[in-house]
């Protein structure tokens, strides 16, 4: 598994505000989970990190920074 987190420079929605916003883990076969770290807490299921990019990246305002 590697861990990673999501840092985000600018906050288009005004919801989850800037700088270090999730954490998560993607698993060996791909898979990825991924929690919130903002007021309202959630957790995520994706198939790839593709798919966390392309639906939180917002156009490059929100990078994947891996810690593994």
């Amino acid at each position: 598994m590697k861990r990673f987190v999501l840092d985000r420079t600018e906050d288009p929605s005004g919801v989850s505000g800037t700088g270090m916003v999730a954490e998560g883990v993607q698993f060996t076969d791909g898979g990825v989970a991924m929690r919130w770290g903002t007021e309202y807490c959630s957790i995520g299921i994706y198939a790839s990190i593709g798919d966390v990019e392309a639906i939180h990246g917002h156009g490059g305002s929100t990078q994947i920074r891996w810690l593994d």
